[in-house]
Formats: C-alpha cells, sequence, structure tokens
C-alpha cells in the first residue's frame, strides 16, 4: 500500500477527530476494508495515532472554553477503567468477530443518527448527481 493512501486515510481520521466526532469509526474501517489491515492492528495504530492527535485538539477546545470541566473526570475515569478492561477481553477475541461487531457498532449508531435527524425534522437530501 502507498504512503500517499495511509496519508489520506490519516488525514480523514485526523479530520474526524479533531472536530470531536471519533475519528477511530472512520479510520478502523479504511484501514481494514481499503489497506487490508487486520482489525486488531488497526485498533491499535488508531490509539496510538490519537494520542498527539487528542492531546492538539484538546488544547484547541480548552483555549475556545469548549470543555465542561465538572464533566471531564467522571468521563475520563470511566473511558480509562472501561477502556483498559475490554482491551484485555479484546486480546482473547478473533479478529473477525471485532470486525463483526465494529461494524454492528456502526450500523447501530448510524441507525441512531438517522432518526434523530429525522425527529429534529432534518431533511435527508440526495447527494449531488444523484437522480431521484
Amino acid at each position: 500500500m502507498s504512503f500517499l493512501v495511509f496519508l489520506l486515510i490519516g488525514f480523514a481520521g485526523g479530520l474526524l477527530g479533531g472536530m470531536g466526532m471519533g475519528g477511530g469509526t472512520v479510520l478502523i474501517p479504511l484501514l481494514t476494508i481499503f489497506c487490508g489491515v487486520e482489525q486488531r492492528a488497526a485498533q491499535g495504530v488508531c490509539l496510538l495515532a490519537f494520542l498527539p492527535a487528542s492531546a492538539l485538539a484538546l488544547s484547541v477546545h480548552a483555549k475556545n472554553g469548549l470543555i465542561d470541566a465538572k464533566g471531564v473526570w467522571p468521563v475520563a475515569l470511566a473511558a480509562l477503567i472501561f477502556s483498559v478492561l475490554f482491551s484485555l477481553i479484546a486480546v482473547g477475541i478473533r479478529g473477525e468477530t471485532l470486525r463483526r461487531a465494529f461494524g454492528l457498532f456502526l450500523l447501530a449508531l448510524s441507525a441512531v443518527e438517522l432518526s434523530r435527524t429525522l425527529r429534529e425534522g432534518g431533511r435527508l437530501t440526495p447527494l449531488p448527481g444523484v437522480r431521484k
């Protein structure tokens, strides 16, 4: 796989991660589908790539007053505990099972977001160039 492909995938993940949207939801599927990276390795790359990216994004969001200090510690503590717990569990699960579980998670997330958009009166518009 060429360096340019990995660079573009990193760009897409960093773009979403910088906006606080969870770049891993893009980075992991792109690495596994387009680059043939095994699921566990893609998850590891994602975690490693977002250490510096999240530190930079955090400083920008903090500087702009976009962080609720009261909510940080409970969320961070729970995330830390469950990240360690489920990382230990994931080590014992086959890569294929992890890939399917992540795919189901993405489908469920998409369904929730679609439902919320429709409930809030949002309209779904076709992509440019797509005829009805």
